[in-house]
């Protein structure tokens, strides 16, 4: 089996997290990690694709608020393309294929909005399978850290999606 991890970081935290579900997926298949600026046009050929970002506005980034995030926040990176722009290239999944969604939240109660749920939404409307709930994994400000424990989640999340994509697949 054959899994995609595509992420989009500002602050190095999500892909952080991209990282431990790559390697909980890795303990029973193959995968590949990539950023949403080196993220292949298509998803054909792999068994499972997992999307992350951060949640901005309520929902996935756009290029003004990941510009934002640089100029007024202090982001040392922003990646050309997010998962939004990556999600709405995509060509529709002609097999069905297993998808999730992942985002990192500040660390606040009751913020509202995830660009995980924007995502799988997305990926429902390409055709994908979305056996998983998505997940969100909380940073202490934007900058982070990483909130104490969310590695270890992640890596439990990841084994999650790999027991629902070998069930898809079977």
């Amino acid at each position: 089996m054959r899994a995609i991890v595509v992420y989009e970081s500002l602050w190095g935290n999500t892909e952080k997290l991209a990282r431990a579900v790559a390697s909980g997926l890795g303990l029973t298949m193959s995968v590949e990690l990539v950023d949403t600026d080196a993220a292949p046009a298509t998803v054909e050929g792999y068994d499972l694709v997992v999307v992350g970002g951060p949640t901005h506005a309520f929902s996935m980034s756009r290029p003004a608020t990941r510009s934002q995030g640089v100029d007024e926040k202090g982001a040392p990176h922003a990646p050309g393309r997010g998962i939004r722009e990556w999600l709405d290239a995509l060509p529709p999944s002609s097999a069905h294929t297993p998808a999730a969604a992942f985002d990192t939240r500040v660390d606040t109660p009751r913020l509202p909005g995830s660009a995980a749920k924007a995502a799988l939404k997305e990926l429902k409307a390409h055709g994908f399978e979305t056996p998983v709930s998505p997940r969100t994994f909380r940073v202490h400000g934007y900058e982070g850290p990483i909130v104490d424990g969310e590695l270890d989640a992640a890596a439990a999340w990841a084994r999650e999606l790999s027991d629902a994509a070998t069930v898809a697949v079977a």
